[in-house]
């Protein structure tokens, strides 16, 4: 039974059960959300959850990544840097399923490990670990029937994903853990509706909140169905037409799904990668060739049909819509040969140079493509055709960011709220979590 089998393996699962590279890849998860929590803490997204809900703040235990030391209780901070991680779509992927696994565990975890107290880095890696594997095999388990009815995966097994790691943190046995799966599965949370406005952020705090919830009431006595996952009215059957999760969390320990995550060089959806990464090649031609975006008479592109059904906004309004874009995603690419937060600003979106080339892009759906392939067409005004195919995106498990660019993007990103000496030491600290103390000293130097 689904909900048995993963409360076992989590409650039994050590630090010493853990490779070196299942280690390694819980460390870059965790650099990489701290990264994306301070860069999107300014936002207005974060801001304006963060001003609305301040008189409800509680006991000031955790930390509110990129406000300059402020803190609020713990349900409240997993919350608000759920969001912030979230809100300029540049956080971590597992890409069988796209779910974005860390931010909701995550949040979560370093929450409740700042109220705790003391907490050492091993054991918060080890309940990263714990979070994440279980999040990303259910999941699987329901990928991709679950995804296609409408549901937003990340925040729907995120709930799980976070009550697990918490409730690991926490030391909850057996039956106490399947209480604390029952609480989070019950709060289904994320609808894919809401794509393109600030909720779709919201949706991975709330998980981190309901997630964090459903520990700590598990861990007084607070019941729920010791079947929540695999009963016929239960998590798999309600959400998805079908499942095999049964089977799927019978590999927990096997295929280590935090080593397949993937880590994000462009902050939007993850099926528009290729595109600005073939977009942003052909750029680098381009200048090399003198030639400019007033000479491009048109382009097309050829992409998985899950690209267009996800990112095929054509006329994108703000920021947020454009991440769900391919259109803007290319613009950027040809147009500015870079494709970071600042190309999707408000003022971007909406510039004439790049609506115009925006305009002038045409995609079209190809089954016989991958998921993360794309063949791009360039028409320049003389006649000459430029041509790019990419099998594999930067960022994608083929094509791995090294750890220097995920560095650079972690500075560029955090340099903007905490400045440049502000980002070096927060890099500093997060790459010393395995052998930290205190994870809550370690806060204090983020």
């Amino acid at each position: 039974m689904a909900t048995e089998k993963v409360a076992s393996w989590v409650v039994n699962l050590s630090y010493a059960n853990l490779p070196p590279e299942v280690i390694q890849a819980a460390v870059s998860s965790f650099y990489n959300w701290v990264g994306c929590a301070i860069g999107g803490a300014t936002h207005p997204t974060t801001t304006t959850a963060y001003e609305a809900l301040t008189p409800f703040f509680g006991q000031p235990t955790s930390t509110l990544l990129g406000h300059k030391g402020a803190r609020t209780d713990a349900s409240h901070a997993a919350l608000i840097n759920g969001i912030a991680s979230h809100v300029h779509d540049y956080d971590d992927t597992h890409l069988a399923t796209i779910i974005h696994p860390t931010g909701p565990v995550a949040s979560a975890l370093l929450a409740q490990s700042e109220a705790l107290g003391d907490v050492k880095g091993e054991d918060f890696i080890l309940a990263l670990v714990a979070g994440i594997e279980a999040e990303c095999k259910l999941g699987m388990g329901v990928w991709p029937k679950h995804y296609d009815i409408g549901w937003h995966i990340t925040s729907t097994v995120g709930s799980i994903g976070a009550a697990i790691a918490v409730g690991k943190l926490m030391k909850l046995q057996r039956t106490p853990m399947q209480h604390a799966i029952s609480i989070a599965a019950t709060q289904v949370t994320g609808l894919r509706e809401m794509f393109g406005t600030d909720t779709k952020s919201f949706h991975v705090g709330r998980a981190a909140q309901n997630g964090l919830m459903a520990a700590v009431l598990a861990a007084r006595g607070y019941t729920g169905s010791l079947q929540a996952i695999e009963a016929p009215r239960g998590w798999a059957r309600v959400v998805s037409v079908s499942n095999d999760v049964d089977g799927e969390v019978g590999g927990l320990g096997q295929q280590w799904e935090i080593a397949r995550n993937a880590f994000k060089p462009f902050p939007c959806g993850i099926v528009v990668h290729p595109v600005i990464d073939g977009c942003i090649q052909l750029h680098r031609e381009m200048v090399a060739e003198g030639v400019t975006a007033a000479d491009i008479e048109r382009a097309h592109v050829r992409v998985h049909p899950l690209v267009l059904e996800l990112t095929g906004k054509k006329t994108p309004q703000d920021g947020l819509q454009a991440k769900f874009s391919v259109y803007h995603g290319g613009a950027i690419g040809l147009v500015l040969g870079k494709a970071g937060p600042a190309q999707y600003e408000d003022n971007v979106v909406l510039s004439t140079e790049i609506v115009t080339v925006r305009d002038k892009i045409t995609a079209t759906a190809d089954k016989g493509l991958g998921a993360d392939e794309t063949e791009i067409t360039l028409t320049l005004k003389n006649g000459k055709t430029l041509t790019r195919n990419v099998q594999h995106a930067i960022g994608s498990v083929e094509v791995p960011m090294t750890t220097a660019q995920l560095e650079e993007k972690f500075v560029d990103q955090v340099s903007l709220v905490l400045g440049a000496d502000g980002a070096q030491r927060a890099s500093k600290a997060c790459w010393a979590l395995q052998g930290s103390e205190s994870v809550t000293d370690l806060a204090k130097g983020i």
